[in-house]
């Protein structure tokens, strides 16, 4: 399949059969790819964060790990990664309250919108807003046990490859966070993309 694009600020979701693998592209090298799994069989099982650390045992996916769903099942497996494997597993989907919070008054385009719309171009609704897997997002976790938020450290046309462990619908949002550096010092969100393997 050829690339597909993730508009920058936007969302866009994908089925994806089991054996098949999705690989996200950062084309530009400094955008965070907000991405979720759901099982094509039942809405409510989706990739889980918390459920994915606890078999991990680390706050990274690695080639060879598995992230988990709800129900513990195997989702999706990182197969490759030549992004420089710095990806998040702690940070929630940006909403309208995130924004609100930082200061922006009125609407700005988040992630949780981005998952609900993606899903809505395919026909679905997402019975909730998992927390999801921050591809390409840079959140160092400190001694003293603090984040920061910090660019990414991937390069233009890095990827990761994600094997479906079961038939899935895959979502993702090119997140819009343009107040706080994770899309780059120049905090511009950009296009990202994405192929059925």
């Amino acid at each position: 399949m050829t690339l597909q694009t993730i508009p920058a600020r936007r969302g866009k979701a994908t089925r994806v059969a089991a054996g098949q693998t999705v690989r996200v592209v950062n084309t530009h090298g400094q955008q965070v790819v907000d991405t979720w799994a759901f099982s094509a069989a039942d809405l409510a099982e989706f990739m889980s964060m918390e459920h994915s650390r606890a078999h991990m045992l680390r706050l990274i996916p690695r080639v060879g790990d598995t992230l988990r769903s709800n129900r513990r099942r195997p989702m999706l497996t990182v197969t490759e990664d030549t992004s420089g494997g710095i990806h998040d597993t702690l940070i929630a989907a940006c909403d309208c309250h995130r924004y609100a919070f930082l200061g922006v008054e009125g609407y700005h385009d988040n992630c949780q919108d981005n998952l609900v719309a993606g899903m809505a171009e395919i026909g679905l609704v997402p019975p909730e807003v998992p927390s999801p897997l921050n591809l390409f997002m840079n959140i160092p976790v400190h001694p003293d046990g603090t984040v920061s938020f910090e660019a990414p450290v991937s390069t233009p046309g890095s990827s990761i490859a994600l094997r479906a462990e079961m038939d899935l619908v895959v979502a993702f949002s090119a997140c819009p966070q343009d107040v706080l550096p994770i899309n780059g010092v120049d905090r511009t969100p950009t296009e990202a993309h994405f192929r059925i393997e």
